[in-house]
């Protein structure tokens, strides 16, 4: 059973109980991420994501990472647009240890001078890393592209002008603002009790004064008339591309119908993509789709690696796949071969108590409500051809089409991209 409960101080704990486990995964999930930041300061969440890996008051970076890997965990965090997590995976026993470490994290961080100025040059790092790998590189082209000019369309790591520029007065200000216990949620999935949980969060997660502004984002803007390109010249061994549109926030009801779709046009080596693109042209060794799901959008992507020499071809054919399922009924078979794939591939995540974890504090953090399983699966149940049809064309067109390109593109490529991008 989802159990929650709000403490005086704000602060929201939710647990599920998996008594046949052995393990209990934590996290604690504070909302601010990417999309919360004005320009000057992006990728100051990611920043300082890193920074309270770095030592508290209590313990040193070395002490944080022993506390747990010394009693068989895990720890580990995460920046998104929306989300920040700091996580850890222990076995039973430990929930008060892992809870300590976390809340000793998130609450006494040193944030010292020293360890500013290295995590600086690890960030710098880490982003001309992946601008080096063009593959995740378009995606961010992608981003660009679907949300310009905003901060959903900004790279989580922020850009290296930024990131020079952050100071530890600005990051002390933005932690003093966000990482308070009415902007925190603790979830942990696994063989512990509710009420043992809330005992250690009343016992290391102190009550502090809650901030005067309010914490907000800017609400997405979507304007856009027709299709959109975005092609960068690189002297690379395949051609990258990342073609994506505007599609449905989290809490949109047909977010089960597009899960379906997803899996259909390119979830698995049973997708229509896969089967095009890959196995019957070989145009591609990798080849699929994703969702991206906001508080207030969203977009379904098409990402793939591409033969430069058959660049154009691909781009066809993916078009041609999107342009039949706007037009044809899916078959019912493939229909239901789809939801058992869903109502499958959920289930299995749901058996770890990390995967459990994930997804209980992502749907906690961003729809503040327990989603049960049974109604998910319910929902999926219900989705006919009609529903699919609909929600492609709704979804799948023209005005809102993108596309990113990374690779050795000649000028006369580019422009049969172009004349191409189309449904």
């Amino acid at each position: 059973m989802y159990k929650k409960t709000t403490l005086n101080n704000g602060l929201t704990v939710a647990s599920y109980h998996m008594p046949e486990r052995c393990s209990v995964s934590l996290g604690i999930w504070i909302k601010a991420g990417a999309r919360y930041e004005q320009a000057g300061i992006s990728g100051i969440s990611h920043f300082l994501e890193h920074l309270l890996f770095k030592g508290t008051k209590r313990r040193s970076c070395e002490e944080l990472k022993q506390a747990i890997e010394g009693i068989g965990g895990s720890l580990n965090g995460f920046t998104t647009p929306e989300i920040t997590c700091y996580l850890a995976k222990v076995p039973a026993k430990y929930l008060g240890p892992g809870m300590d470490v976390l809340a000793d994290m998130v609450s006494n961080a040193n944030l010292a001078a020293k360890d500013i100025e290295m995590e600086r040059r690890v960030i710098l790092e880490e982003i001309r890393m992946y601008k080096d790998l063009p593959a995740h590189f378009v995606l961010d082209l992608l981003d660009k592209l679907l949300w310009p000019g905003q901060p959903l369309g900004m790279n989580v790591a922020g850009e290296a002008a930024t990131v020079k520029a952050i100071n530890r007065k600005q990051l002390l200000d933005y932690k003093a603002r966000f990482y308070q216990p009415d902007n925190i949620v603790v979830v942990a999935c696994g063989d512990l009790r509710h009420s043992r949980l809330l005992q250690e969060c009343r016992r290391h997660i102190p009550s502090l004064a809650r901030p005067k502004k309010k914490r907000e984002f800017l609400p997405a803007r979507r304007k856009q008339a027709g299709p959109q390109l975005n092609c960068r010249t690189k002297d690379c061994e395949q051609t990258h591309l990342a073609l994506g549109l505007h599609a449905l926030p989290r809490n949109h009801p047909g977010r089960y119908c597009l899960g379906l779709l997803h899996i259909i046009l390119g979830a698995n080596m049973s997708s229509r993509l896969f089967r095009e693109v890959r196995e019957r042209r070989g145009l591609a060794y990798e080849i699929g789709t994703s969702l991206k799901f906001f508080q207030d959008t969203g977009a379904f992507v098409v990402h793939a690696g591409i033969d430069n020499r058959r660049m154009v071809e691909a781009l066809e054919v993916i078009l041609q796949e999107l342009r039949k399922i706007k037009k044809n009924r899916v078959p019912e078979e493939e229909l239901q071969r789809a939801k058992e794939y869903y109502i499958g591939q959920l289930m299995l995540a749901l058996e770890s108590t990390c995967d459990h974890m994930l997804w209980l504090g992502e749907n906690f953090c961003s729809l503040n409500r327990f989603v049960h399983p049974e109604e998910i699966i319910r929902r999926v149940k219900e989705i006919s051809n009609e529903d699919l049809r609909g929600l492609a064309n709704e979804i799948l067109q023209n005005h809102k089409l993108n596309l990113a390109v990374i690779g050795p593109l000649k000028d006369k490529t580019q422009k049969r991209i172009a004349e191409r991008l189309t449904f």
